[in-house]
């Protein structure tokens, strides 16, 4: 498995993009992993960047390249909460619906940690609300245990439409 340049991860974590550009610009392959799995793209949206984002997607990364545990870029920023990037990653193309190896979603990441401006915006770019996590739980069901009261509203409107 190739692996990252120091440089390369560094640019992307901390977000200097002068420096991501002229990397790329050197002929970098964006789309490398570590040995957990994690790109360049999946570093800098980890780690609210942004700008980096922006310039590794037009750079060609694979916007649903996934870490070692299955987790896209998409996921982890609906973890942590990061609207704008999730945005972002949504308008060029980010698979709403993919699955990571226990089965849960971005929906679903966004639902369990109380993400409910981006259970919003998944909702509205057309997240399946009926994929079931390995344990046969949907987005709906982990908001009722999560005691989400906001999200199991939106969810269950969005069921019936």
């Amino acid at each position: 498995m190739e692996t990252f340049t120091p440089t390369l991860i560094s640019a992307a974590r901390t977000g200097d993009t002068a420096f991501l550009q002229s990397i790329i610009q050197d002929g970098a392959n964006v789309n490398i992993h570590d040995d957990k799995g994690y790109t360049p793209l999946i570093i800098a949206c980890y780690n609210r960047r942004a700008d980096a984002a922006k310039i590794l997607i037009e750079a060609g990364a694979a916007i649903d390249a996934a870490d070692a545990g299955g987790n896209t870029a998409l996921m982890g920023v609906c973890f942590k909460g990061y609207l704008e990037i999730a945005l972002l990653l949504i308008e060029n193309g980010a698979d709403l619906n993919k699955q990571h190896g226990n089965g849960g979603t971005a929906l679903m990441f966004a639902t369990m940690f109380g993400r409910n401006e981006l259970v919003k915006l998944l909702l509205t770019h057309g997240a399946d609300t009926q994929l079931t996590d390995y344990r046969g739980l949907t987005a709906y069901d982990l908001a009722i245990q999560q005691g989400n009261k906001e999200a199991e509203a939106m969810l269950l409107n969005s069921k019936h439409n």
